[in-house]
């Protein structure tokens, strides 16, 4: 069973992302127990380090001088650590497409 977790955003408002039931860091926000409260500050704040962490691939793989780059994050919400670069087969996701073309 999921439930709803709200994240908020810098401007007002709010994101919401379903996610499992009892996840860890989250408070109940609603009577019905149907939407969770996130411990991060924002929706922005959580992401922030994993656009740092794409600057830094970008950084890497630039240095090939590639016509094209390309990074694929696959990212979760968590409601106690934000935004986290999701797991695939237990290990982090992030896909890279380098292409240089001919110079004809």
């Amino acid at each position: 069973m999921t439930e709803i977790m709200r994240m908020p955003l810098d401007g007002g408002g709010a994101l919401y992302v379903e996610v499992p039931e009892r996840s860890a860091g989250t408070r109940r926000v609603s009577r019905t127990g149907e939407v969770i409260d996130a411990s991060v500050e924002s929706l922005q704040v959580a992401l922030r380090p994993i656009g740092e962490a794409a600057a830094a691939a970008l950084d890497v793989f630039r240095r090939s001088s590639p016509d094209e780059v390309e990074l694929e994050f696959s990212v979760r919400l968590n409601a106690e650590a934000g935004a986290v670069i999701a797991k695939t087969c237990g290990e982090g996701h992030i896909q890279v497409r380098l292409a240089w073309r001919s110079g004809g």
